[in-house]
């Protein structure tokens, strides 16, 4: 019994010492292969990456003055036009006349004024009174005469005809004294620069309705406001162009200009003049910064960014999706890690692991800055010389246990995997 006692023991003991070599070996193997790079202090070129909608450099919505029905368009969708070209005429025949009627009443109204302008000369003043003077003596002399014929008719000395003919020339000669004196006393009455004013006013307003005539008869002619590409045209001839809706859309494409929303953090760095990239379907232009908003959009904290490029051939079209890339300048002494290092965190943002000097990885949630190539910029989070890990951090607890790998050593199936 003593015997098997002493058995029993041996066996648990053997067993309990093999439970503890296996968690040992259980420990040994838990340690993750990583790979790690230093976090530097270094200047990094900044290029901030966002997308963006092309937009036309200059667009024009042409509406018409007038209301009336189109009597023909000049111009298609996809025709290149240039600024003051004729693209559609509008029915204008009652326009036409009216311009033509103000016309001649604005001429009437002008010569009157030069008449009267004339008019106000002393020298006419003064032929004035001097045919008033006339007047009175000629009709003095016609009087006379008609008094002497008369009394001869009394003596019988003359026919009843000369003094009939004496009489009516009597009459012709007072009639013009009359007019002569009338004609002084308008000269008298009326101030000469009040008539003068008068007459000058009469012939602005002509010129002014005569103006407004044309103007709106020139309505009926619709041109192009800029040089560009009809996008749009959505009468046809003998339907009412109206006041109130663009008969033809055109744009200018010969330069684009992408808006994008960018971070506020970001938008800091940007500045007008910054040179950039605009890539799309139809290939890259270069351009540069022209608008950076001073506001920033509540509901998405970006601010808005304008990149102007020249676009030649039209490759690139208004509408489409695009990215700009900008040159955003150099950020010196600032703290530099690799890429590959950040992970998504849990509860948002960024993270990185950090391999300890304790062989355990420690996670840190950094704030990241701008980006270049395979370097990132950490505004918080890392300090220089801090070791990140780069290669097999995907899935790595807090406090995991690590084995740093020599570089250039495989660091697991799943390293580099963000």
């Amino acid at each position: 019994m003593k015997t098997l006692c002493v058995m029993a023991f041996v066996a648990m003991l053997s067993i309990s010492c093999s439970k503890r070599a296996d968690q040992g070996g259980d420990e040994a193997e838990a340690a993750t292969p990583v790979q790690v790079e230093a976090a530097k202090v270094q200047t990094i070129q900044s290029h901030i990456e966002a997308e963006a909608i092309l937009y036309p450099l200059k667009q024009a919505n042409i509406v018409p003055k007038i209301s009336a029905p189109v009597a023909k368009f000049l111009v298609q969708r996809g025709d290149h036009v240039r600024q003051g070209q004729l693209l559609a005429v509008l029915e204008d025949r009652d326009l036409s006349a009216a311009a033509a009627e103000s016309r001649e009443l604005y001429r009437q109204a002008e010569a009157n004024y030069q008449n009267t302008a004339k008019a106000t000369m002393p020298e006419d003043l003064i032929k004035a009174k001097t045919d008033v003077e006339a007047a009175r003596q000629a009709f003095e002399a016609a009087r006379k005469v008609y008094e002497n014929r008369e009394a001869l008719l009394r003596e019988g000395a003359l026919p009843q005809k000369l003094v009939d003919d004496a009489k009516v020339a009597m009459v012709q000669a007072q009639s013009q004294f009359e007019t002569a004196q009338e004609h002084l006393r308008s000269f008298e009455a009326v101030g000469q620069g009040e008539q003068l004013k008068s007459a000058q006013a009469q012939a602005d307003a002509a010129k002014a309705h005569y103006e407004s005539a044309a103007a709106q008869l020139s309505y009926g002619e619709v041109r192009s406001p800029i040089t560009g590409v009809v996008s749009d045209r959505p009468s046809s001839v003998g339907e009412m162009a109206s006041s109130s809706s663009a008969l033809i859309s055109i744009v200018d494409i010969s330069h684009v200009v992408a808006r994008a929303n960018v971070p506020v953090r970001e938008a800091a760095l940007i500045r007008a003049g910054k040179a950039a990239t605009i890539s799309g379907p139809g290939g890259d232009l270069t351009g540069k910064v022209t608008v950076v908003s001073p506001a920033v959009d509540p509901s998405t904290t970006t601010v808005e960014v304008w990149v102007e490029a020249p676009n030649p051939g039209e490759k690139l079209k208004p509408g489409v999706t695009a990215k700009v890339l900008i040159d955003a300048g150099e950020v010196r002494d600032a703290i530099v890690a690799p890429t590959a290092a950040l992970l998504n965190s849990d509860e948002g943002g960024e993270k990185v692991m950090v391999a300890g000097a304790d062989s355990l990885a420690h996670e840190r949630k950094v704030e990241v800055g701008v980006r270049s190539g395979d370097v990132v910029q950490i505004l918080s989070g890392v300090k220089a010389g801090e070791q990140l890990i780069t290669q097999g951090a995907l899935g790595l607890d807090d406090k995991a246990k690590i084995q740093v790998a020599k570089p250039g050593a495989d660091a697991g199936a799943d390293a580099g995997d963000k």
